[in-house]
């Protein structure tokens, strides 16, 4: 029977939407279909998806290659509870991905999104320490501006902001480190180097190479390496948080393989299913595993989730993975890469442009309005407009605004995103300055 009311409406009247102030929020578009890098409306009209709808997809939706996978294991197995029983998805996908991570990545522990994989890594090392006899090691060394998700955990070893406020009395204490941006490398190390000293340090949690929701802030990897020998020096574990970075961003499979000092935990979600089903794993070392196994069932890692290893989500994993590791996905990668680095040196340096950030295939184009950088920018919604204007689907970061295409992404389809960041450098030239606004439209 049709509806009266629009799917937005009916949205409206019963839905509450992420990082979203519903009393004042436009209606949210409503999406149907999804093909390619494209995203169907309701009534028809296609946006771009500039962004692999928050950098999940890969391949482009309803991929006929996952999809078949999904529908196989659908009609094989849709769940079985992972305590005590296992099943072949869950199995092979563990074996090819440990296959492919840093040598010294020996187990996968599955739980179902980003925030619970940061979760896992936390538990693995506090009670890895307490397993071993040294329960005060407890602090965390994370990045200034870091986001590691959502859950009490992962709020906990991230930023300080606003997103976060109301629950700073319920975090546990963290040490935060400057990110260690070209020209910035010797302030960080000498940060790190006093924090190692402290008795109470259990680990260290980054984002490898690429800051996301900071703005795309990006580092090199000698300087990550170095300060991973460091802390494993001190006897200080590392945790590398891949959810965005895995699975080809930043040019390889996965960040990490760019250092020459490995991580001792890697957490994974987002392009792990390809963008179809929520999933998130946890890797750890050798070492770390061990520490867990006795015959006194309380050093066992007490944690786990209804959907753990979801067969159905781990087949879109393999689906994807295949898909990643071909020829044809690699050589998309080095084109968009090719392309954002064109693009990088076109406009680099021009008036109303602060920097220009490129890995992989991340670009990243910080605006300058005259003021600082921030996420409440007044610019963000008026780039956001332009974007959906233009049938482009962007979520600027504050000022910063960035391309994370799915890999289909053609060259022509690229032209249309860079058409977009160059129309919103125009916008800026045009912006008036906070200091000749009416008090009412200040922020």
């Amino acid at each position: 029977m049709p509806h009266s009311t629009s799917l937005a409406q009916r949205d409206h009247a019963v839905l509450w939407h992420p990082y979203t102030q519903m009393q004042t929020a436009p209606l949210p578009i409503p999406i149907v279909r999804g093909e390619g890098s494209w995203l169907i409306a309701e009534d028809g009209t296609r946006y771009l998806d500039a962004i692999a709808s928050w950098w999940v997809n890969l391949h482009g939706h309803s991929h006929p290659a996952i999809a078949a996978r999904v529908s196989e294991q659908l009609r094989t197995l849709e769940h079985v509870l992972f305590a005590g029983f296992t099943h072949p998805a869950a199995v092979e996908l563990a074996e090819q991905l440990l296959a492919l991570l840093p040598a010294n990545q020996a187990r996968v522990f599955y739980s179902d999104n980003g925030s619970t994989a940061v979760e896992v890594a936390l538990k693995m090392v506090l009670q890895y320490f307490h397993n071993q006899g040294q329960p005060e090691r407890r602090t965390f060394i994370c990045f200034q501006n870091s986001y590691h998700g959502d859950t009490f955990g992962a709020m906990a070893v991230s930023a300080r902001g606003a997103f976060t406020e109301p629950f700073w009395p319920l975090l546990f204490d963290v040490v935060f480190l400057d990110v260690p941006v070209p020209g910035q490398e010797a302030v960080t190390l000498a940060q790190l180097d006093a924090l190692l000293l402290r008795p109470d340090v259990a680990g260290f949690i980054f984002e490898p190479l690429v800051l996301g929701t900071a703005g795309m802030v990006m580092y090199e990897p000698g300087i990550l390496s170095e300060m991973l020998r460091r802390c494993h020096q001190a006897g200080v574990l590392g945790i590398a948080d891949e959810v965005m970075t895995g699975f080809g961003r930043t040019g390889p499979l996965f960040a990490s393989e760019l250092l020459t000092e490995q991580p001792d935990i890697m957490c994974f979600s987002k392009g792990l299913t390809g963008g179809t089903l929520a999933m998130g794993l946890t890797t750890c070392a050798a070492p770390i595993y061990e520490a867990f196994l006795s015959h006194d069932k309380m050093r066992a890692l007490f944690h786990g989730h209804s959907y753990t290893a979801n067969p159905v989500a781990c087949a879109a994993a393999l689906a994807s993975l295949e898909l990643t590791r071909a020829e044809e996905c690699t050589q998309q990668r080095q084109r968009i890469e090719a392309a954002h680095a064109a693009f990088r040196q076109e406009v680099e340096g021009q008036p109303g442009i602060r920097a220009v950030r490129h890995r992989g295939t991340i670009l990243a184009v910080e605006y300058d309005p005259g003021e600082g950088t921030s996420y409440f920018s007044r610019l963000r919604d008026a780039f956001y407009q332009l974007a959906i204007d233009s049938h482009v689907v962007l979520r600027p970061l504050g000022n910063v605004v960035y391309l994370l295409p799915p890999y289909c992404t053609s060259n022509a389809e690229l032209e249309l995103l860079y058409a977009v960041l160059r129309r919103m450098r125009e916008l800026v030239l045009n912006f008036a300055p906070a200091s000749t606004l009416p008090e009412y439209l200040h922020d």
